[in-house]
């Protein structure tokens, strides 16, 4: 039996800036050196990315509780223990309103269908979990079987979703929750380092989340069938995207190399779901990546001789909320799912990839069809 994605949902913190804001923020406090100054213009001109959301509200310098901004303009530094607080406060929230527009928005799957609960998340931890924490507030049975993947990095939707067909694969009763929450913002940190710069230019705040099961969709509803999925690490990168544990939040190392080394790995991430799908480059309707950074995006698509149209919502995701790292995928998907098909027998193929740590390629097949 086909296992689907029946809905996607997402939610993203209230507060947002702009891309200018924030570039003219860091040249003001990151550094006083030209140089530094001019790279941060830079990168922060080119990234692609016009808006991003976060959980913190004081990089105007107006907040009441400030965080990283004091109002007399000092730079304050947080430790993780700080951080994490934060994070613990804000996810819960974030977490539950995913889980709750999950079911509003197919309301023929009710909270007592919900079999399993998986969430996803490397930028906070608290126990009991996000896991815990749907169950309660969604009232979902106690007996709700419960997984949480942590630490992952950008590419852990998909073992999210690859854990969620096992489950409705093994059973064809089983519903389950995937949700995604990442609130990267709050590992910001004023260093003049070019990996430290690159990761502050990209990285926002956002949560999302899918329901998958065996059930036929609903009527006048579109839906993702859930075809096939690959993994692969790269033979070089281990170095170049790192995620750990530092006194002042968690250090990202995002290096300007990483583009160049998924650029040259992806032909063998792609070929065996190719090879098992019989299918060939131009067979993809959409192309679903993972908008790590402008500069991934305009590599593959070069690469592989993409149409433009076909990264559209890689593109747009990127543009109006930037990397949110697990979360993105699925922002990314929903887009595509959310757009309007000719008629209920038409498909659509949609591939799907994500970058991680490892450095890590996951990608999935999809069919996009409207019931």
């Amino acid at each position: 039996m086909a296992v689907y994605i029946h809905n996607i949902a997402t939610a993203v913190p209230e507060t947002s800036y702009s891309q200018d804001f924030l570039r003219d923020k860091m040249k003001e406090y990151v550094s006083d050196k030209r140089s530094v100054q001019r790279y941060i213009h830079r990168i922060y001109t080119h990234s692609g990315i016009e808006k991003r959301h976060t959980v913190v509200g004081d990089f105007n310098g107006k907040a009441d509780d400030p965080f990283f901004f004091h109002p007399n303009g000092q730079c304050l530094a947080p430790g993780t223990g700080s951080r994490n607080e934060l994070y613990t406060k804000h996810a819960q929230r974030l977490f539950v309103e995913v889980g709750k527009k999950l079911l509003q928005e197919r309301p023929h799957f009710k909270k007592q269908d919900i079999t399993h609960v998986i969430t996803v998340s490397c930028t906070g931890f608290y126990a009991p979990g996000p896991d815990y924490t749907l169950i309660r507030d969604l009232g979902l049975a106690p007996s709700t079987q419960r997984y949480h993947l942590g630490f992952m990095g950008c590419y852990a939707a998909f073992p999210a979703l690859k854990m969620a067909r096992s489950f409705c694969e093994s059973n064809e009763h089983s519903v389950v929750m995937v949700i995604c929450l990442e609130l990267c913002t709050l590992h910001f940190q004023f260093r003049e380092e070019m990996d430290n710069l690159i990761s502050s230019s990209v990285f926002a705040d956002g949560a999302a989340g899918a329901l998958v099961s065996q059930r036929t969709p609903q009527q006048n509803t579109n839906a993702f069938r859930l075809e096939n999925f690959s993994t692969t690490l790269t033979d070089d990168g281990e170095n170049d995207m790192a995620w750990t544990i530092g006194d002042s939040g968690f250090n990202m190392v995002l290096s300007t190399y990483v583009p160049q080394i998924i650029e040259s790995n992806l032909q063998k991430a792609i070929t065996p779901l190719f090879e098992k799908m019989k299918l060939q480059n131009d067979d993809i309707d959409y192309w679903a990546l993972h908008p790590g950074g402008r500069a991934i995006l305009d590599k593959v698509e070069k690469n592989f001789s993409i149409s433009s149209t076909k990264l559209t919502a890689s593109r747009e995701t990127l543009k109006n909320f930037g990397n949110m790292s697990s979360a993105t995928i699925l922002f990314v998907l929903k887009n595509i799912l959310d757009q309007a098909m000719n008629n209920d027998h038409e498909t659509q193929t949609v591939l799907g990839m994500a970058f991680g740590p490892g450095l890590t390629i996951e990608s999935g097949l999809f069919t996009k069809q409207q019931f």
